[in-house]
């Protein structure tokens, strides 16, 4: 991923002395928004692995293991702590490991006994909470420094642990700091703090909001549901919406665009993310080509793709890129609320809830169904009256469904 500084060792598929053939997979990394599957370029034999799973925060090209190639053995992998070698494999002779797989070594050598335990802040807040000696604890991280792992390992083989505080004054009570537990953040949450924050800081943010009746495309819809029930298909109000999006995107280009320094660019195709909730944080796959596919078609999609996000198998293709979002929070009641552009995208549509308003028509007042929709704007690649006009032909496909079937 080209926003991707670190990784997770979700598991090893193979452990050292296994032979590893081309194309075989070797373990499991997890991204900020999927764990992959890793396969060997070459073959050969899985002679070390520097890096164990469980381990968080890998740097991107960091050697993680070294694969041995024929006529070499486990003599011609560097020594423990030649960060330089283990770098330089690749492009050594022969004599030397010729295949690298990952970066900085990682070799596990205990904590010093005597003096300071180095330890990372939050691996000494873990150990604090457990009530663990971190004097006994053997770090796996660089030069023995103790990690979050070697904690929770520690904790689990009941590790010896400190004496209970005896002041009254380390004990924590009513008048005291409010006790919190400490959640380490996952590998999503920080990229979307980290994108998002960014996005907020660097992007000149305007809204335009507009109301939309869905009375037709409510009727519309349970029309073609109840044609779908032997068909094997059920449509949903956001298949609607993506689908309107999509080709309201197709008359209006320039909101199909984005902000580079080099210049605007404007995309060939129409490629609407959309945006899944998880455990983790959000993810937005992405229905590619969606002005060319019909309702059941992006329907059929959006269900396969947010099923795979739950499940933690999206392809990086499938969420990396995009050219439009849209986020709906209308299942949860939310009448309207202002979403935040996911660069390096120029809009985002947020979605709100279809609630029985009075209307007018025809000079009477009747009840009817309304969804307001907020879209966040880019002001470097979108104008006010793009934005608007964009808005105006999503109103006219949403209020005329049968536009939306030809």
């Amino acid at each position: 991923s080209p926003t991707m500084t670190e990784g997770n060792i979700a598991r090893w598929l193979k452990k050292e002395g296994d032979k590893i053939k081309s194309g075989e997979v070797m373990l499991e990394i997890e991204t900020d928004k999927a764990t992959m599957e890793v396969e060997a370029v070459d073959e050969g034999t899985l002679g070390k692995i520097l890096v164990a799973a469980g381990t968080q925060g890998v740097k991107v090209n960091a050697p993680i293991g070294y694969i041995l190639a024929a006529g070499e053995s486990a003599a011609d992998i560097p020594a423990a702590g030649s960060a330089m070698v283990a770098t330089k494999a690749v492009a050594t002779p022969p004599t030397a490991v010729t295949t690298a797989v990952a970066t900085a070594v990682a070799t596990a050598t205990p904590a010093p006994k005597s003096g300071r335990v180095f330890a990372t802040p939050l691996a000494k807040v873990l150990a604090k909470q457990a009530g663990l000696d971190l004097a006994a604890v053997a770090g796996s991280g660089p030069h023995g420094r103790i990690v979050k792992a070697d904690v929770e390992k520690a904790v689990a083989g009941g590790g010896k642990s400190v004496a209970a505080p005896t002041s009254k004054s380390a004990a924590v009570t009513s008048d005291g700091p409010t006790p919190f537990e400490l959640i380490p953040h996952t590998t999503m949450r920080k990229v979307i703090a980290k994108r998002l924050t960014e996005s907020k800081s660097t992007v000149p943010h305007f809204y335009v909001s507009m109301d939309m009746e869905l009375d037709a495309l409510l009727k519309l819809r349970g029309d073609l549901n109840r044609r779908g029930e032997k068909a094997g298909y059920k449509l949903s109000v956001n298949d609607f919406i993506m689908r309107a999006v999509a080709l309201a995107l197709v008359q209006h280009p320039g909101v199909n665009s984005a902000w580079s320094d080099a210049g605007m660019m404007k995309f060939g195709r129409v490629d609407v993310s959309v945006a899944v909730s998880l455990p983790a944080g959000l993810i937005t796959p992405i229905v590619t080509d969606a002005a060319h596919k019909s309702l059941v078609e992006i329907s059929a999609e959006v269900k396969s793709l947010v099923a795979r996000a739950k499940d933690n198998k999206l392809k990086p293709h499938e969420f990396q890129g995009g050219t439009f979002s849209v986020s709906n929070l209308g299942m949860y009641g939310v009448t309207s609320f202002i979403p935040i552009i996911n660069p390096p995208q120029s809009c985002i549509l947020g979605v709100g809830a279809g609630l029985e308003k009075p209307v007018i028509r025809g000079g009477k007042i009747e009840l009817g169904t309304v969804m307001n929709c907020t879209m966040a704007c880019d002001h470097r690649a979108v104008d006010g009256v793009l934005g608007a006009e964009f808005l105006q032909t999503l109103k006219g496909l949403i209020e005329d469904p049968l536009s939306l079937l030809v």
